[in-house]
Order: C-alpha cells, then sequence, then structure tokens
C-alpha cells in the first residue's frame, strides 16, 4: 500500500457538484492498493500514520502527533500511485489491485486509523470521479509505502 499524506489545514471532497466530505486541521490521505497488498500492510501504514509527529509545537518544531492537536483524515482511494510511466505516454496501471481487493482493504485501512485513535475519519467514495480541494499547511508532503515500514 501507498500513502501521499499531506498536512493540511483543511481539505474536502466533491462528488457530482456536493461536498460529500471535509476536514479541518489534519492529513489528506490519497491511498493506493496493489496486487500482492494484505491487511498487514493496512495495520503497518496505519499505525505509522497515526503516529507520525509533524505538527509543530510551541517551538514551532516538527513535534505533535494527529491525536495531540485533535486532527482529522480525509483519505481518499486512488489506483493511480500504481502507475508506471516508464515506456511510452499512457501510465500503465497493472500493479493496482482491482476494486475487488483494494475496496475492502480501504475500507479496512479506515478502520485501522480509527483503531488507531484517530476519531475523525472523512472518506471519499471508492470509484467516485471526485474533486478535492485542499489547503497544504506547510507545505508538507509525504509519500509512504508498507514495504519500506519494518
Amino acid at each position: 500500500m501507498r500513502v501521499v499524506l499531506q498536512r493540511v489545514s483543511e481539505c474536502s471532497v466533491t462528488i457530482d457538484n456536493k461536498v460529500y466530505s471535509s476536514i479541518g486541521r489534519g492529513f489528506l490521505l490519497l491511498l493506493g492498493v496493489k496486487d500482492g497488498d494484505t491487511e498487514n500492510d493496512a495495520v503497518k501504514l496505519a499505525r505509522k500514520i497515526s503516529g507520525l509527529r509533524i505538527f509543530t509545537d510551541e517551538n514551532d518544531k516538527m513535534n505533535l502527533s494527529l491525536a495531540e492537536i485533535g486532527g482529522s483524515v480525509l483519505v481518499v482511494s486512488n489506483f493511480t500511485l500504481y502507475a508506471n510511466c516508464s515506456h511510452g505516454r499512457r501510465p500503465s496501471f497493472i500493479k493496482a489491485a482491482r476494486p475487488e481487493i483494494s475496496e475492502p482493504l480501504y475500507e479496512f485501512f479506515c478502520a485501522q486509523m480509527r483503531e488507531n485513535g484517530v476519531e475523525d475519519v472523512q472518506t471519499g467514495e471508492f470509484g467516485a470521479d471526485m474533486s478535492v480541494d485542499l489547503k497544504n499547511d506547510g507545505p508538507v508532503t509525504l509519500v509512504i509505502d508498507s514495504e519500506d515500514l519494518k
């Protein structure tokens, strides 16, 4: 599993010209699932993200976690994170898991975020055409891959 994490001061997802979900301060998480990913990948990734200390403290140091600031997350499924652009001009998405695999893992990941103490977990709509609006805070943007986690 792969996440592009953006620290935001606010963020929303719009579907069919209607705001579907929104958060204030926290993380926008674009989540990609590849063939071979398991619930164990979701557990590791959720644990890592929920504990990241990337919010600034009173000394302007990145030292506070999501829970410590009372932050929220907005999780948006995004198969394009597994695009292969190495050949030609049209990306290949062959490494991305099929919806029957990726949707349950997406839902499980969201549940794991809640189990790791994130009280406000909002989502997009799996497979929908979404518009994501965000106000990036920092900007702070991280790419985290479950394969890299110990």
